[in-house]
């Protein structure tokens, strides 16, 4: 049962309604400083720390509850005898609740020009200790550091009159968790003052078991990263299916930020497979967007991940029977939809995330190396410049599908080259890709146009068009933008694009050959334009 109560909070957000619920329980409250004037001013009988102690509060405060009536209070292990007889015989009275938070340390050093002084006064002793003492005692003691609790424990006191073991449990790990993040952050913070030393600390909860690692051999977990909203795959409410596996993670990933960088001016849709968008469209409608990314590859959309920035409807549901998908992820699923995917397949994963059309919540992602981890800024962003470096001039009607076709260049593993097409006013689809090669030449030679070859055969055999197969590809090809994510080591690449009928190339240019390369492009009438931003992904 609580009795007593110590409640001394920098964050005050709710504390003096969680004292009057308290006080409404007959349980007396201790507290400290501004704490204890907010308690008063809000008509609520309050005990000064300084009466428990006998000591006044000292230097400025940093000295208060650091005491054995305090922390005896605190950690006395109510089952032990030797411990309730030290207890009596020092006068040293039980305290059954601490509620703390802590001086905000982040927040502060977060700020512009704050000195080393601020930023050590922002450094809490006697909270920190006091949330210890409290979760190392768990078993007696109810320790509180988050204000969002108090309405929880609040309504275990009215209806059974104690703090129960599950809670208490909880509420300590939150504790040594609150105290390992605040601690990590001073680290941090005094590593690169004092020492001139950059320390990476992360925090990653909730571990969940994943069927299985890149391969059937291997263990893997998910661990969310504290405090991420937005698009976030950890943010995602799995509507049904088996869990996912590892691989599923990393394509749903590539997939969910390949849609989010094309943006939601129309219905968009990403196909992934092995971490490549194997297809990518707009469409007016969502079931025209799936319909064109599918076209990319039929072949690699067999077992792979739909991403989309829509909310998923029947007509979609319907074009995917007898089409076998591992994922879905959307923003929603309507009802109609949703039931017919469910009875569509038992294992078929469907992901909802509401939050899909918000900005990412990061500015970095990581990558661990054996014995290392690597850190670096989200790439972001398609181009620094836009410069037509050719004789032939650079349609500015191309420029929207431009970026288009950037956009499923950078989600493409390097070498990557992509084809895009505006299939309709406004309409954008990937027409293939060259991925993961360890050159350019064969990313456009054995890959991209040859892949676009296959797609387009079949295209023509279904719709049939008044004119030849080879009429057909040049009418598709000529129009066509070509987006590489690195320049042009040699100019070999823009003489195959020429073979293939491309006139529109964008690279990010930044050759020692970058001369060559534009002789040649002005040589066969192809009209290029340099980005200064590369899009290399591993």
């Amino acid at each position: 049962m609580v009795k007593r109560a110590l409640l001394s909070v920098s964050d005050k957000t709710g504390i003096v309604e969680f004292a009057r619920g308290l006080e409404q329980l007959n349980i007396e409250i201790i507290s400290t400083g501004g704490t204890a004037r907010m308690l008063r001013d809000a008509g609520i009988e309050t005990t000064d720390v300084s009466e428990v102690t006998g000591f006044p509060e000292m230097m400025g405060g940093r000295v208060k509850t650091l005491h054995p009536r305090i922390h005896g209070g605190l950690l006395c292990l109510r089952e032990d005898a030797s411990h309730m007889g030290e207890a009596e015989k020092e006068s040293i009275e039980l305290i059954d609740m601490v509620a703390v938070n802590l001086y905000p340390f982040e927040i502060t050093v977060s700020k512009e020009g704050v000195n080393l002084e601020e930023a050590i006064e922002n450094i809490d002793i006697g909270g920190p200790t006091m949330l210890r003492s409290a979760a190392k005692n768990y078993s007696s003691v109810a320790v509180v550091c988050d204000p969002d609790d108090y309405g929880h424990i609040l309504k275990e006191l009215r209806s059974t009159g104690i703090v129960s073991d599950q809670t208490r449990e909880g509420l300590a790990v939150k504790a040594f968790r609150h105290t390992a993040d605040y601690d990590s952050t001073i680290d941090t913070y005094l590593s690169k003052t004092l020492l001139g030393e950059d320390v990476l600390r992360m925090n990653f909860t909730d571990g969940v078991k994943l069927r299985y690692g890149e391969n059937w051999h291997q263990e893997a977990t998910f661990y969310r990263e504290k405090g991420i909203e937005g698009p976030a795959l950890s943010n995602a409410k799995q509507l049904h299916g088996k869990e996912l596996s590892y691989n599923n993670y990393v394509d749903a990933d590539n997939a969910l930020q390949t849609i989010k960088e094309v943006g939601n001016k129309k219905p968009a849709v990403a196909i992934v497979k092995h971490n490549n968008p194997c297809g990518l469209a707009t469409g007016n409608t969502l079931s025209e967007a799936l319909q064109h990314a599918w076209d990319g590859d039929p072949i690699s959309a067999f077992g792979s991940i739909i991403c989309t920035n829509t909310v998923f409807d029947m007509e979609s549901a319907e074009f995917l029977k007898g089409k076998f998908v591992e994922i879905i992820l959307a923003p929603g699923f309507e009802h109609n939809a949703l039931e017919y995917l469910k009875e569509k397949s038992a294992n078929l994963r469907l992901l909802e995330l509401p939050q899909f059309n918000e900005s990412f919540d990061t500015d970095s992602t990581y990558k661990y190396v054996i014995g290392g981890m690597l850190k670096q800024q989200r790439n972001i962003g398609l181009y620094e410049k836009w410069e037509c470096v050719t004789d032939t001039p650079y349609p500015e009607e191309k420029r929207e599908l431009s970026e288009f076709c950037i956009c499923a260049c950078k989600s493409t593993k390097s070498n990557s080259v992509t084809l895009a097409y505006e299939y309709s006013e406004g309409c954008f689809v990937m027409l293939a890709m060259g991925a993961g090669q360890p050159n350019r030449v064969d990313s456009i030679r054995k890959l991209a146009t040859t892949k676009a070859r296959e797609n387009l055969e079949m295209i023509y055999e279904r719709e049939k068009p008044d004119m030849s197969f080879e009429e057909y590809w040049e009418s598709i090809l000529s129009e066509c933008v070509m987006a590489s994510d690195a320049f042009f080591p040699f100019d070999d690449s823009i003489i195959h694009a020429d073979e293939s009928k491309i006139k529109y190339i964008i690279s990010p240019g930044g050759s020692i050959r970058d001369d060559e390369v534009i002789t040649t492009a002005n040589r066969l009438d192809i009209s290029m334009v340099f980005t200064g931003m590369r899009h290399f992904l591993h």
